[in-house]
């Protein structure tokens, strides 16, 4: 499980909110839907090919997840295994 403490104005450029366009902004898609869309497509996938994808989505969504964070959502990908983030609003 990974933890991220965010901004309250951040919320949108990480989870997608289903009354929005796919959770679209300024900032293109919402990190969770990044992140769904790599589980979707990259499940077996060695974790260091999935690492620079999350990275450069995060980068996007000005998201400030560490290199451990990363690597641990790409095994979740890669292995189809479940990923909960603990989110603290400042």
């Amino acid at each position: 499980m990974g933890n991220i403490s965010i901004d309250t104005k951040a919320l949108p450029r990480l989870l997608t909110d289903g009354s929005a366009a796919q959770g679209s902004s300024r900032h293109g898609a919402s990190y969770q839907q990044a992140f769904a869309d790599l589980a979707a497509t990259h499940l077996g996938e060695p974790p260091s090919r999935i690492v620079p994808l999350l990275r450069a989505a995060a980068d996007r969504a000005l998201l400030g997840f560490t290199s451990a964070d990363l690597y641990e959502q790409a095994e979740a990908i890669s292995t189809g295994r479940r990923y909960e983030l603990r989110i603290t609003l400042t």
